[in-house]
């Protein structure tokens, strides 16, 4: 997927989580799809086209979530490169076994956050966010099956020549 094409649909779902996290009424959860998204690139993308996505995915996910700022940018390019690392060692082509990769992404995401997280605060109580971490699994999961065909579509859309000459 091309960068711009990346970046607007990073905005898109993230607007889309949060509304529909807000809807649902989580306390403990959430859907992230961003940390999808990455998975999707971690497979598909170049690396430098890739690194650059994650990087803005990340930023992107750091001006939403009112996290200490650039948490989740350094999460989302380590999450990169550690999927195109495990990507090397399995075959990851349908929407299921996607499923699982990137709630596999999602644990190590969701594990590293918590762990900076609980550096930071001065109680150290990460508790709720641990507690949280099933849900938000079976969600990203979930949303790994729905959007699997969409990052398809873009993927074999960006792929076509422009122009007249189709």
């Amino acid at each position: 997927m091309k960068f711009l094409v990346t970046v607007i649909l990073a905005l898109v779902l993230l607007t889309l989580e949060s509304v529909f996290v807000q809807q649902a009424g989580l306390v403990l959860g959430r859907v992230d799809v961003t940390v999808v998204l990455v998975a999707f690139l971690a497979l598909r993308a170049s690396l430098t086209e890739g690194a650059c996505s994650a990087f803005a995915v990340g930023y992107l996910l750091d001006l939403m979530s009112g996290q200490p700022t650039g948490l989740f940018t350094f999460l989302a390019v380590f999450t990169f490169l550690v999927g195109r690392l495990v990507a090397s060692f399995v075959d990851v082509r349908g929407p299921v076994a996607f499923a699982l990769f990137a709630m596999g992404a999602d644990l190590g995401h969701g594990l590293l956050s918590t762990f900076f997280t609980w550096l930071t605060l001065k109680d150290g109580s990460t508790a709720p966010l641990l507690s949280g971490m099933p849900v938000q699994l079976a969600l990203t999961g979930v949303a790994a099956l729905l959007l699997f065909p969409l990052f398809k579509r873009f993927e074999v859309a960006q792929e076509r020549p422009a122009g007249l000459l189709r």
